[in-house]
């Protein structure tokens, strides 16, 4: 992670591996984190229990930001729009463009870092990883450098003066954040990444994939509940 660890820091949590590896990391470093989440019309709501139980675990306060009329009009999303299929099969670029939420990162980061100037944080933290590029724009290395100084323009004055836009698995692999995730005691089984929202996860979507595979590759045990019993014999890719 590069520049100071931060003092107390707003992380946006999914309840998902990334963002709880964040969370988990960040404390470990000595930082008060606060956790944000978002409902925001996603057909995977379920996700926010589990945030809330990441809080739970780390001591950490919860809010969830009420945002659930905006999944309407982010229509076109596998991920807010219930007419949109799911994709199933491995991540890719093609199969997993559906799931793109337009401006979703901006739009939590920038509720994040007025939340950040209100608490007089010095510091907003997100889970974007290196899987992430190729398909979200919002979790490139030039839309951090960009909105970390849309920020501070922004807020000019009411931020602290070493305020940080945090991405600390920007250049991570998805297999890397699970290995580092077990070195800092995150509990897996308390996770939900599938985009189903189902009683387990599916283990058949893209995101069940890519989680499946990050276990594999990082050789250590994958606690998680499929509903496809086949998923964890399959080889990752």
């Amino acid at each position: 992670m590069t520049g100071h660890v931060p003092r107390h820091a707003v992380v946006i949590a999914s309840g998902g591996l990334d963002s709880s590896a964040v969370a988990y990391l960040l404390a470990s470093q000595g930082a008060t984190v606060s956790l944000l989440s978002f409902d925001y019309g996603q057909r995977h709501r379920k996700e926010l229990q589990y945030a809330a139980l990441i809080a739970e675990q780390l001591g950490a306060s919860h809010d969830v930001v009420d945002l659930n009329g905006l999944g309407r009009l982010l229509g076109g999303s596998a991920l807010t729009d219930t007419t949109v299929s799911v994709p199933d099969g491995p991540y890719s670029d093609d199969s997993m463009q559906i799931t793109v939420v337009p401006n979703r990162n901006a739009i939590m980061l920038s509720v994040a870092a007025g939340v950040a100037v209100a608490s007089k944080a010095d510091a907003v933290a997100f889970g974007a990883h290196a899987g992430d590029h190729a398909i979200y724009p919002d979790c490139r290395p030039e839309f951090l450098e960009q909105l970390t100084r849309t920020i501070r323009v922004g807020n000019d004055g009411f931020l602290t003066d070493d305020f940080q836009l945090l991405a600390p698995f920007l250049t991570v692999t998805k297999a890397g954040i699970v290995t580092a995730a077990a070195e800092l005691g995150v509990p897996f089984e308390q996770t939900w990444s599938c985009y189903k929202g189902g009683d387990l996860h599916c283990g058949t979507c893209g995101t069940c994939w890519e989680r499946r595979e990050a276990f594999q590759l990082a050789g250590i045990a994958d606690p998680t509940q499929y509903a496809d019993t086949d998923a964890t014999a399959r080889e990752p890719r």
